[in-house]
């Protein structure tokens, strides 16, 4: 195992003016980012090119994932003015493809797809030409919640299956691999909206797992791809397994490009949410 972070993994950080203005924004609008929330590597690039992904339905998650840095704690109410806000944010930014995710909310009897469809109905009255990606939570698997979503028409709907079904366990003790797999299954049985999925890779999977979750992802016709390096936010969380080299990373591109994704990023700091705005121009 190679526990020592390797060169490719050290990040570079320009551009703190415009990322200033970016965080200030946000908190003058007192919203939440998943870059922010999550420590995502990738906060500074993408802050620094004026984008981010909007973290809804507060910061307390209901879940306790081990590879997530968001805090587990019973949620407040729902912040009423979000929409609003969010579709400020998006203004403010001069954004061409915005992408919404939410903590995942067990303790709210449609896990906050209605608020989802507003947050996404706001920003299409006042963002006529942004292509809309949401990153939702599998809502226990209520294809009512869903639908309410899928009514609401963004461009791209993702849901991450995060690792592989083996690692499931330790993982994503909440989750379920094969309800993730039927959440897509049913966005495409009930729209024709472009689907979407992740995998982290470090974790500890070998790679003939990773190729059946490509396989198994395209069995439900999901149309775009991210896979990224596992960086643990802190010795609390799952460890790091392995560090895998970029070649790796190549290797899984090409397989996945075979399989038939419309869009791949694979990548070590390849997360979700990364470069979202390529595959909107992909969907156009």
């Amino acid at each position: 195992m190679n526990r020592r972070k390797p060169d490719w993994l050290k990040i570079k950080i320009d551009n703190l003016d415009q990322i200033r203005r970016t965080k200030q924004m946000l908190q003058k609008l007192s919203l939440h980012t998943v870059c922010e929330e999550a420590l995502c590597p990738n906060l500074v690039e993408c802050f620094g090119r004026k984008t981010a992904t909007f973290m809804i339905l507060g910061n307390h998650c209901t879940r306790n994932c081990r590879f997530c840095n968001v805090t587990t704690k019973r949620p407040g109410p729902i912040d009423k003015n979000e929409p609003d806000h969010v579709a400020q944010a998006v203004q403010e930014l001069g954004l061409k493809h915005v992408v919404i995710t939410s903590v995942t909310r067990d303790d709210l009897a449609d896990g906050g797809s209605k608020h989802f469809a507003d947050v996404i109905n706001k920003i299409k009255e006042t963002s006529k030409d942004v292509t809309i990606e949401v990153l939702i939570p599998d809502f226990k698997g209520d294809l009512e919640a869903l639908l309410t979503v899928i009514k609401a028409q963004p461009n791209i709907i993702n849901h991450n299956v995060e690792t592989v079904p083996r690692l499931y366990p330790g993982v994503r003790p909440q989750a379920s691999y094969k309800r993730s797999l039927k959440l897509l299954e049913n966005v495409k049985k009930h729209s024709k909206i472009y689907t979407k999925s992740g995998i982290m890779v470090g974790l500890g999977e070998k790679e003939e797992e990773v190729i059946e979750v490509f396989k198994d992802l395209r069995s439900v016709d999901c149309d775009l791809l991210t896979i990224g390096q596992y960086l643990a936010p802190s010795p609390n969380h799952h460890p790091i397994i392995e560090y895998i080299e970029p070649i790796q990373f190549d290797a899984y591109k090409e397989i996945a490009d075979d399989l038939g994704f419309k869009h791949v990023i694979s990548a070590p700091f390849a997360r979700s949410s990364y470069h979202a705005d390529e595959a909107g121009n992909i969907i156009l």
